[in-house]
């Protein structure tokens, strides 16, 4: 197996900035519950989201979790399942919001991107290093645990 070495501050910076837009988003679905579930309501794919249950409860519980996700995230604790808790939020989001306004493809296609990132590190294993050039091996032949990347 091939051995990919990124830079640990560059990893720092992904998680970091990528944490960001979750933590906006859901700092705004809790302060603004009304204004999100109405836009809920405006989007073509609503009854998607409708199936999961009542929008008030859905944007205040996905605004929760995209908060408590976040924080995980931007400190990088348990960063593998913080990673994948958004990206399962992240998704229904999407489809409900996104898929149905086609007229604009930049959010859906901004969507796709932080998919990736979150992609990034549910695919990779961190492991803690010593090694003094700030590199990082990205995946290792025995799994380890999440830790502090």
């Amino acid at each position: 197996m091939h051995q990919l070495t990124v830079s640990r501050t560059s990893v720092r910076i992904l998680r970091i900035f990528l944490s960001g837009i979750f933590l906006v988003a859901g700092a705004n679905h809790l302060l603004n519950v009304d204004q999100t579930v109405a836009r809920m309501h405006q989007a073509s794919l609503k009854n998607f989201a409708l199936y999961f249950g009542e929008p008030g409860w859905l944007v205040i519980l996905s605004g929760i979790v995209m908060l408590t996700a976040g924080l995980a995230l931007l400190a990088g604790f348990l960063t593998r399942w913080a990673a994948l808790v958004l990206l399962l939020v992240l998704i229904p989001i999407t489809i409900t919001v996104q898929l149905g306004q086609m007229t604009t493809l930049g959010p859906l296609f901004k969507n796709v991107a932080i998919a990736g990132g979150l992609l990034f590190f549910i695919l990779n294993t961190f492991t803690p290093s010593n090694q003094p050039d700030e590199t990082l091996p990205s995946r290792n032949s025995t799994p380890q645990p999440d830790h502090l990347v």
